[in-house]
């Protein structure tokens, strides 16, 4: 079982639900989100517009959320500031390894995340951080170097104590894949494949995408028993990603998923994607109804079938002092007062 230091444990507390769940709402989309609003048009999209869709979307899903997702470049300072994210739910924001770039991204050019870095993100009062990565298990020599870049970026996480998210995306490579049926016949085995090597990376919680193309495979029983060998790869908690599917197929994901063994979800675009394009009373009425019966059944489903997150932690207390406490013992307040570091930690600090 890993073990989790204080301070990832309490950003991973902040970002769950009381059963150990994370009912997580994402919306830290720039560059696709520009393209949604403005049905392809992006010159006409502003700054503005894009930061009150934001602020509309936190207004109204944050509090039936466990925690929140949102980039740093239109979200969340900007959240922060209009106060529209409850105290009660976490905050998690979105960065980019280095060479993030160079093998695809949703968001803007890394160089407008220039100053943004892990320390930033703990010092506004983040509970986590989220990496991308698209990532094939197959080619190892692109592999290593961003194995690199990851564990670059764990060591900041961890230096910070700050929990870390990482979202690996497997893509087709025309090379190997002469179209996308092939590719989705060694989908399972390459989801598969990436959780059992990043989970061996000092990373807190994978976020993945289903493993499965289910206009591919229809059968229950096979995805389900799919996303089992998915659970039984990884050392570390793992959530469902939306990734740009229908409600409907992702409620259907995400149960599969929850009794695999999944603890819950990320969900963007399932949720509120038909809003991008919605004036603003009609889109908060949108997001006021049919957003937020999207987040109740979703959380519901989790709750139900969920696996706690810290069922694969052991959380060690880093934060004790066993020079005092072996002390204390001396003077005759406990005769079981453990007196190494290592005993403390171990008598003191673990949550199961």
């Amino acid at each position: 079982m890993r073990e989790l230091t204080i301070g990832k444990t309490r950003g991973l507390q902040q970002l769950s639900n009381s059963n150990g769940i994370f009912t997580i709402c994402s919306f830290d989309h720039r560059r696709s989100l520009r393209k949604m609003m403005g049905n392809g048009n992006t010159s006409s999209i502003t700054y503005e517009s894009i930061v009150n869709f934001k602020l509309d979307i936190c207004e109204t899903l944050a509090p039936h959320s466990s925690g929140v997702l949102l980039d740093p470049i239109y979200g969340a300072s900007q959240a922060i500031a209009a106060n529209v994210i409850p105290g009660e739910t976490g905050l998690m924001i979105s960065l980019e390894t280095s060479d993030h770039d160079a093998y695809g991204s949703d968001g803007q050019s890394a160089e407008e995340l220039t100053d943004w870095d892990v320390a930033k993100v703990k010092n506004i009062g983040a509970a986590g951080v989220k990496f991308p990565l698209y990532y094939r298990p197959d080619l190892p020599n692109i592999a290593s170097d961003q194995l690199n870049a990851v564990t670059r970026s764990a060591y900041d996480c961890k230096k910070a104590d700050l929990a870390l998210f990482l979202g690996p995306k497997n893509y087709i490579v025309r090379e190997l894949e002469r179209d996308h049926w092939e590719y989705s016949r060694k989908k399972p085995d390459l989801a598969i494949d990436t959780v059992h090597q990043l989970s061996r990376l000092p990373v807190d919680v994978l976020k993945i995408e289903f493993p499965a193309d289910i206009t591919f495979e229809w059968d229950e029983k096979r995805l389900l028993d799919v996303c089992q060998q998915l659970n039984a790869a990884s050392s570390v908690p793992w959530v469902l990603l939306s990734g740009g599917v229908s409600f409907e197929i992702f409620l259907r994901q995400l149960e599969i998923a929850c009794k695999a063994g999944a603890s819950g979800f990320l969900a963007g675009r399932a949720l509120w994607q038909e809003a991008a394009n919605m004036l603003s009373r009609a889109r908060f009425k949108f997001l006021e109804s049919t957003a937020i019966d999207r987040m109740r059944q979703l959380s519901d489903l989790a709750n139900t079938y969920g696996k706690p997150w810290y069922s694969k932690f052991e959380t060690c207390n880093n934060y004790l002092y066993p020079d005092i406490m072996a002390d204390s013992g001396k003077n005759g307040q406990s005769e079981d007062v453990p007196v190494s570091r290592h005993e403390a930690i171990s008598h003191y600090g673990v949550r199961g």
